[in-house]
């Protein structure tokens, strides 16, 4: 998928919503658990209940990763089902990869050719040879960790050099040489607030994937004021305030109750804000 057929399914759909997939098997309801695969099980109920009113889908690894096998295979079930039954989909594997080359090459055919994920997460701390393996895929997406939204953030990426600038600006000023606005996105977290006008000097164009609303407590109208262009340019994650809307057999329907709310909110700031 490329960014004119993404800017189209945000402006059918009215959406910008990213629903994050980030299953923890202790929080799903209890029901569930007598399912063979629950995680599956609960994911593909979500899927179906949020399609209409999402245009993206973020799998964080970790969640899959921690049940062993059982766990990737319910990754590849989930990535798979979307696939097929919703291919309009962008899916997103949050991986936070990046290694040295032939290490970081095998990282990108596990998600662009394995398992056929859209885009996936990449640390860009090791440099241009850890992130060049992945932007070697023709339509694929890498999305590069600039400035996230955990308090944590402050220790390295605020830091400034001699001149100035800070780390999160120096990722963004060098990796954009590294590929257009048609092969990467940016991770910038929604409790930023105001620090995106500080991303969109450097980077007008690029889409950003923007996680910390719902649970984190980040703003869609601040992240819409100050980070949304021409083509929307931000593909925004919920992930526990969605998927763990309810606990009950009615989680589905509590799910896409609150996608269904989140996109008429987004709906409001697209008229607002789309430049």
């Amino acid at each position: 998928m490329n960014k004119q057929q993404l800017f189209e399914q945000i402006l059918k759909k009215q959406s910008f919503l990213c629903v994050g997939l980030d299953t923890d098997i202790a929080k799903i309801p209890e029901h569930l658990l007598d399912e063979e695969d629950p995680v599956y099980t609960f994911n593909k109920s979500i899927i179906d209940a949020t399609a209409p009113y999402c245009i993206a889908y973020k799998l964080n690894l970790a969640f899959y990763e921690s049940q062993g096998l059982k766990g990737w295979l319910a990754f590849e079930r989930t990535v798979a089902y979307i696939r097929q039954r919703y291919p309009d989909q962008f899916i997103i594997a949050d991986a936070k990869r990046g290694d040295i080359g032939n290490t970081s090459e095998m990282y990108a055919q596990t998600f662009f050719e394995t398992v056929k994920v859209n885009a996936v997460t990449v640390s860009p701390y090791m440099g241009a040879d850890s992130v060049q393996p992945f932007l070697k895929y023709h339509a694929k997406w890498v999305v590069l960790l600039a400035l996230t939204s955990n308090p944590g953030s402050n220790d390295f990426q605020m830091t400034e050099d001699a001149r100035g600038e800070r780390l999160f600006e120096k990722v963004l000023r060098i990796s954009k040489s590294w590929a257009t606005e048609e092969q990467m996105m940016y991770v910038i977290g929604a409790t930023q607030g105001q620090m995106f006008e500080n991303v969109r000097k450097i980077a007008p164009h690029h889409f950003l994937l923007v996680p910390g609303i719902g649970a984190q407590g980040g703003s869609l109208e601040e992240v819409c004021r100050y980070g949304m262009n021409d083509t929307c340019g931000l593909l925004v994650n919920s992930s526990r305030a969605i998927i763990y809307a309810d606990h009950s057999e009615e989680f589905a329907d509590a799910a896409r109750d609150k996608a269904r709310e989140t996109q008429a909110e987004m709906k409001i700031m697209l008229d607002k804000y789309l430049k």
